[in-house]
């Protein structure tokens, strides 16, 4: 009997702080079971979904972008923190629990008309989700659908992300 991927995430209660249930995705890609789960399980929410490249978030958007990308014969362009590309960027600000971040990405990486996926492991107030959508749209870009390993629904990034087709293959109802 197989195992579902919820079994490979190990759940570390009080961390970082008390009163948190952190959900480990570390867990699930160590294990050549479930990262195999976790890549097919996503490739399988694409299957209905016409698009051209995965933009992946750094950086565990990196982790599963890259094979979401592979499989599906598709390019890969990844969105990383400020000063970390080498070519000309465009950026993003947006709000984290305590301040603000920053995210950039290629001003060549999508062209105008072209229909993207955006793929991480975690959607939690969807802030970094939605940034990146804005980044990919200020180029001309699609967004076509979001998707996610794990979803924190308390946290309640869909409302976020509400002019988005966004799927988890895991929901967490807390936070």
């Amino acid at each position: 009997m197989s195992k579902k991927l919820e079994e490979y995430v190990v759940t570390i209660p009080d961390f970082p702080e008390p009163g948190i249930m952190f959900r480990d995705i570390t867990s699930v890609i160590q294990d050549p079971d479930g990262l195999k789960l976790a890549i097919d399980g996503l490739v399988d929410l694409l299957k209905d979904t016409e698009y051209d490249l995965v933009v992946g978030p750094e950086s565990r958007g990196f982790i599963f972008g890259v094979p979401v990308a592979y499989l599906t014969g598709k390019g890969f362009v990844p969105v990383r923190k400020k000063g970390k590309l080498p070519r000309e960027t465009i950026s993003q600000e947006y709000a984290l629990e305590y301040g603000t971040a920053e995210i950039e990405i290629h001003t060549d990486a999508v062209s105008p008309g072209q229909k993207v996926v955006i793929v991480d492991d975690l959607m939690a107030t969807g802030g970094s989700a939605q940034a990146a959508a804005k980044l990919v749209e200020k180029l001309g870009g699609q967004v076509v659908k979001m998707i996610f390993v794990m979803e924190l629904a308390g946290l309640e990034g869909r409302k976020k992300l509400k002019d988005y087709d966004v799927d988890s293959l895991i929901v967490y109802e807390g936070k």
